[in-house]
């Protein structure tokens, strides 16, 4: 095996591990390793004797602050024929010049043969103080098994292990792995030290494997770096990307642009085109025929459109690989115009371009409804004039709408530096989630909609100019049913001179006309409440604040001694609580010290709205215990709470009631704080891990938003956690209240997923503001045992919501690998 470098590309590699696995007729490359190259748009291309195969490889810097990077990669590659004489590993950079990284001619391929069913990867191994070790990585089995593990000592003794399955989202999009067999990773944890010598066994019912795992501790400074890219990407040529980028914006764009999330590392544009559509795949989409193929009309207004941006956006329609569509074109421009004649010339040469020529400007809103008056298709898409549309955009709507004829598609979106004339600041978006539109408009473009709708709500109002599109699409979706999202980059915003993309405090007009779009839709709908905008520098953001009804909250607070802790929790509720209809219930499990009933019997005396009840469980159960404050309580409403929680704020109680008085609303989760104001609780995601997680974990709360702002924002969600959770008693009832399988853990998760199920909404308020000083009370899961006992319980809890994992949460966009860490792009 011999590895290659070339002067210009700076590049030197190393293999980690190579092997060829087959049996079953069936043959696969797995390979991984780490290649020092200064970064831009690198693609991994395997060869195969004389064929190029796509290598499916993940390329993931792990130092920062240098111009030259190591790179690790990872490659798990089926192979067509065990006919192999020679396997070579080439990278190719941005500008297309390969370099041959390394080459294995027939001799050596031998020697890297292996017969076994199980195809494997391990990712890292390491030891805690604690005594226990850990395993990550993933394994499969060709045969299409479960693959089964054990960890051995250096006598073969078996030693205690717990094993967490989790997605590895990758093999699943590719096919590597059946929906069945969909929670292929693992998270190993056995009871061993870095001095100790062990051995990973796995078992597919066909093939025994074994791998040591003592090759496999050194390369712990390899996922340190890993980990270190989950944060940010620093090189020379981002640095100066980064120093155009503040220049132009300003220091807060720029610390805002960089605060966003990590897909603005500002390597996106490499990413972005790696990931988009091939040509070779738009020749393929060009002769689909698909077995529904309704027009779209695209409407645009334009208004003296600088001409090379004009055409550019012509000709995105034009490249469209779908063909059943029409440009209706409403043009206001100045008569004589040059943009008139370019419009003319197009519309002459394509008849689906329909124009209007317009006797006058009659407004953003009022040329568009021209721009609709021409459109003839079953469904509409909204396009701005100087915009651009990918070639597949269409064919992926039309796509989409095969097995149900949605209401309204839309599409995850990016900007268009014309400065750099680079990808960037993408917008990844969730699927439909109605609390986050009402908090500003995610939605944007690509947005399509049935004509036969958009035309029912009387096309666009002048009075919202500037968020004319808010306007409309909230009508729209008021007479919709079916909101389908596509979780792919299809629309690109112009970043020029001008524009709101690149400007956001050009148009403050604009976001007063959205606060009155979000206004008059509550009022429309009947939902009492009044809509503020957000401060600088949070242009175009919004809170809605819901009436709040004077109905009983009934707090249900477990407590095992800490009676200052608990003392702390409930004082806030009287003194910095401004919402006194509540009552609280402290569910009294198992306390031994004689301070904890004495603050009992003093705080009951001094508040008579305090109940102290005892559950008469001996093993601790947080499910039954919450269970039994229940039927103890008398609210309409259920605040669930932490005894290790301190309101912060004098509304947050009332935040959480409004909110959670909404009709479709079944849980309202909190923002919680550590003691140092990181967050702690924004909402959670599904998946991580092979079950849930926080997202925006300890980022400076009101200094870092999140990505996309989204831990600033009220928005819905697949969950909350139930160190402060409020819920209708009703909803409680409906869905038989806590699993009691769920001792310890996972039984917020699984409750909200049941209120989902029964179709009602998970909402994170980002107002709601609490101190959570966790894990006070109990501490971590820090042992072997403690380890295990949650890890059974996630077991019993991925039987029960396999589909949720295998399908990715619709909270979360599909871009971000599960296996990744939160919205990390790669």
């Amino acid at each position: 095996m011999q590895s290659n470098s070339e002067d210009y590309m700076d590049i030197a590699c190393e293999i980690g591990s190579f092997q060829i696995c087959t049996q079953l007729k069936k043959t696969v490359l797995v390979m991984n390793g780490v290649f020092s190259y200064v970064p831009g748009n690198l693609q991994i291309t395997v060869k195969v004797n004389d064929s190029f195969l796509d290598a499916h490889a993940s390329i993931l810097p792990l130092e920062h602050g240098k111009a030259r990077i190591p790179h690790q990669f990872e490659i798990e590659l089926p192979l067509e024929s065990a006919e192999i004489k020679t396997i070579s590993l080439i990278l190719k950079d941005e500008q297309g010049a390969e370099n041959q990284l390394f080459t294995c001619n027939e001799d050596e391929i031998e020697e890297h043969i292996v017969e076994t069913s199980i195809i494997d990867h391990i990712q890292t191994v390491g030891y805690a103080e604690n005594g226990i070790g850990t395993i990550v990585g993933w394994a499969y089995s060709t045969a299409g098994h479960q693959v089964f593990y054990e960890v051995i000592d250096a006598q073969e003794n078996p030693i205690d292990t717990s094993v967490r399955r989790t997605i590895q989202q990758r093999l699943l999009d590719r096919g590597a792995v059946t929906r069945q067999n969909a929670l292929c990773g693992y998270i190993i944890s056995f009871k061993g030290t870095a001095e100790g010598s062990y051995q990973l066994v796995m078992k597919d019912g066909v093939t025994i494997r074994t791998i040591s795992l003592d090759q496999f501790v050194q390369k712990n400074a390899m996922s340190a770096g890993k980990a270190m890219h989950l944060i940010k990407m620093v090189n020379k040529h981002n640095f100066q990307r980064g120093m155009r980028y503040l220049k132009k914006n300003g220091l807060f764009g720029f610390v805002k642009r960089l605060s966003q999330g990590v897909t603005e590392d500002m390597d996106y544009d490499a990413w972005y085109q790696r990931n988009r559509v091939t040509k070779a795949e738009l020749e393929e989409q060009r002769h689909h025929n698909f077995a529904y193929a309704p027009k779209i009309s695209i409407i645009v207004p334009t208004f003296n459109t600088p001409i090379d941006l004009l055409q550019e956006m012509l000709e995105s329609v034009e490249a469209q690989s779908y063909t059943n569509w029409e440009l209706c074109i409403a043009d206001g421009s100045d008569e004589g115009s040059k943009t008139r004649s370019i419009i003319m010339a197009y519309s002459q040469k394509d008849e689906r371009i329909k124009v209007t020529l317009l006797n006058e400007n009659y407004g953003i809103s009022g040329n568009t409804n021209h721009a609709l008056q021409l459109a003839t298709g079953e469904y509409t898409g909204l396009f701005d004039h100087d915009d651009l549309l990918e070639p597949d955009a269409l064919y992926e709507v039309v796509l989409s709408l095969q097995n149900l004829h949605h209401d309204i598609i839309y599409t995850d979106e990016d900007k268009l530096n014309d400065d750099t004339k680079e990808f960037e600041d993408p917008n990844f978006k969730p699927d439909y989630d109605v609390d986050l539109f009402l908090s500003h408009n995610y939605i944007t473009h690509f947005f399509v909609v049935k004509t036969s709708i958009i035309n029912a709500v009387g096309g666009f109002d002048s009075k919202y100019d500037g968020s004319q599109d808010y306007d409309v699409m909230l009508k729209c979706i008021e007479k919709s049913t079916s909101i389908h999202h596509i979780a792919k980059i299809l629309y690109h915003w112009r970043m020029h001179e001008g524009s709101t993309a690149l400007d956001p405090e050009s148009k403050m007009y604009c976001y007063v006309a959205g606060q009155n779009a979000i206004q008059s839709h509550l009022d429309r709908i009947g939902v009492p409440a009044k809509v503020e905008m957000q401060g600088k520098p949070l242009y175009g953001l919004y809170h809605v604040i819901y009436t709040v009804p004077d109905q009983l909250v009934s707090i249900v607070i477990p407590n095992m001694d800490h009676s200052d802790i608990l003392k702390t929790c409930i004082d806030s509720l009287f003194t910095t609580n401004t919402y006194q209809n509540f009552e609280i219930i402290v569910v009294e499990n198992n306390s031994k010290e004689k301070e904890t009933f004495q603050y009992y019997e003093d705080v009951q005396k001094q508040h008579t709205n305090v109940k102290v009840v005892t559950w008469p469980g001996k093993e601790f159960n947080y499910s039954a215990i919450n269970n039994y404050g229940v039927t103890q309580s008398h609210g309409e409403y259920l605040l669930f709470l932490n005894n290790d929680t301190e309101v912060m704020k004098e509304n947050s109680l009332s935040e959480m009631v409004g909110l959670c008085s909404r009709n479709d609303v079944g849980v309202v989760g909190a923002k919680l704080l550590y003691a140092d104001d990181t967050i702690q609780h924004a909402g959670v995601i599904v998946g991580f891990n092979g079950y849930a997680g926080h997202v925006f974990n300890d980022i400076p709360n009101g200094k870092d938003y999140g990505y996309m702002t989204r831990d600033v924002l009220n928005g819905d969600l697949s969950a909350v956690t139930a160190a402060c959770m409020m819920t209708k008693k009703s909803v409680f009832t409906e869905v038989n209240g806590f699993d009691e399988h769920f001792a310890i853990a996972c039984n917020d998760i699984d409750y909200c997923l049941k209120v989902n199920k029964a179709g009602k909404l998970v909402v994170y308020n980002a107002f709601a503001l609490w101190h959570h000083y966790e894990s006070k009370s109990r501490g971590y899961e820090n042992s072997f045992e403690k380890t295990a006992r949650f890890d059974q319980e996630v077991e019993y809890w991925q039987a029960k919501w396999l589909d949720i994992l295998v399908n990715g949460d619709p909270y979360y966009n599909k871009n971000f690998k599960i296996e990744d860490g939160p919205f990390i792009l790669q």
